[in-house]
């Protein structure tokens, strides 16, 4: 059954794709499989320079990639090619590091030597979103390579190229065949081939329904996962704040990738004693945005990555205005633009509506207002989502008193949350479970085994 991708900047067709069928799936297992034990077996310096060669076709093939990134999803040039410098350093960052993360710990106990060592576990499905097609990716698949895992990707619908790009740059700095292809398949055939024996764990990134059901079958087939799923983000102003910087930092959080980021500011919670002055120049700092062609340098905000996307944005703003809600900016789809929604402002949002209780996944901001710091931890917890925060405020010692105080997997104090290869990445709640990045998500996919030798 053939899928379209659409440019959501135009909505002229891309690219139309077959699904693959139960032969080209069990080929691409086949060869995982019989793949595993030779990378596995490869040493750790030969892996890491076939990444540092992954990371070079990164950059060599940049403006390629960028041109599909932006075809299939939409984003911004200027973006696209950020994304892809982020990709080639977390591949020469675990090129240089993966042998301090996995040598071998002795530990003192009563036997004559004992230690504890980190082996791959095997074949590791990873089911990918679209809006940060290339980045999700890597985060994922950097680390994974370098424990010595295979890894198949099924990557979302609408970014198929974007995932050939990556099977195409690990074939040119040469990966050899089977450590990492690519299932162009359905939700149905990435659930049959996650119960397939050899498919040792999974790792999701996506909403929550899907980490749900992604999760409750890795759970009856008692295979390892990782969930990094939707957020809710906090980004609470106190009454010290340095608003010129605190604006900008705002603006950036919520408009970047047209809003469509996990650790994206979401909830700006504002102390009342601030609030006026902070919304009059959000408002205007954000009204300069302006969406159009996402190849063109002079366009600051880029469209929605598709249509469906966009009405269903619109479906809670409108919610959200009907139950008290008030708009300040935007709030309605663009004129002339298939996809594109404009840089738009939600004030005086509260408990049951949209704004407040789910996640606006697009270029939407929610303004909570709150009397004091006290209210502001109670409401940057309030919510199901437990993935990042920030806290904005002069005094750097109050910044991490409340940093602390915030229920999520990251805070930071006076900056963007933002992925960052040298910290553990993940969530709490209904964010997720399992951490990226850094140390931690190197053994996320290992057996963590203790050798004991009497």
């Amino acid at each position: 059954m053939p899928y379209d991708t659409v440019n959501p900047a135009n909505g002229q067709v891309e690219y139309s794709l077959e699904l693959m069928d139960a032969a080209a799936v069990e080929q691409r297992l086949a060869a995982a499989a019989q793949a595993f034990p030779g990378w596995a077996a490869t040493p750790l310096e030969q892996r890491g320079a076939l990444l540092r060669k992954v990371g070079a076709q990164l950059r060599e093939q940049r403006d390629a990639i960028q041109r599909v990134m932006t075809a299939e999803m939409g984003k911004l040039r200027k973006e696209a090619l950020a994304e892809l410098d982020k990709c080639a350093a977390a591949c020469d960052y675990y090129a240089e590091h993966a042998a301090e993360y996995l040598r071998e710990q002795a530990v003192v106990t009563d036997a004559q030597r004992s230690y504890v060592r980190y082996e791959p576990l095997g074949c590791v499905l990873a089911v990918m979103p679209w809006n940060f097609p290339i980045w999700q990716v890597f985060r994922f698949l950097a680390p994974a390579l370098m424990a010595g895992n295979v890894a198949l990707l099924k990557h979302a619908s609408n970014v198929p190229r974007c995932a050939d790009a990556i099977r195409k740059v690990l074939a040119d700095a040469g990966v050899p065949d089977g450590v990492f292809d690519v299932l162009h398949i359905d939700n149905d055939q990435a659930a049959e081939v996650l119960r397939d024996a050899r498919v040792a764990a999974v790792t999701l990134t996506g909403s929550e329904r899907a980490g749900r059901s992604i999760a409750a079958n890795a759970g009856g087939q008692l295979k390892k996962c990782v969930m990094e799923l939707g957020g809710s983000d906090a980004f609470v102003v106190l009454d010290d704040a340095d608003l010129d910087a605190t604006v900008a930092a705002a603006v950036k959080s919520r408009f970047d990738n047209a809003g469509q980021t996990c650790i994206a500011a979401k909830r700006f919670v504002v102390v009342e004693a601030i609030a006026d002055e902070f919304v009059r120049r959000f408002v205007a700092a954000a009204a300069e945005r302006r969406l159009g062609d996402p190849q063109d340098e002079a366009t600051t905000l880029a469209p929605m990555a598709r249509q469906d996307l966009r009405d269903e944005l619109h479906k809670q703003v409108q919610a959200s205005v009907a139950k008290g809600a008030t708009p300040l900016l935007g709030c309605e789809p663009e004129r002339g633009s298939h996809a594109g929604y404009p840089a738009s402002i939600l004030d005086q949002v509260a408990p049951g509506m949209p704004a407040y209780d789910e996640e606006l996944f697009g270029p939407v901001a929610a303004i909570l207002r709150v009397a004091d710091e006290a209210e502001a931890v109670r409401v940057a917890n309030d919510t199901t989502f437990g993935l990042g925060g920030s806290v904005w405020t002069a005094d750097r010692a109050r910044g991490e008193r409340v940093a602390c105080q915030l229920q999520c997997g990251a805070a930071f104090v006076n900056a963007i949350v933002k992925s960052d290869v040298r910290l553990p990445f993940g969530g709490i709640k209904r964010s997720g479970f399992g951490r990226e990045l850094a140390e931690h998500g190197i053994h996320e996919f290992m057996n963590i085994k203790s050798v004991y030798v009497a």
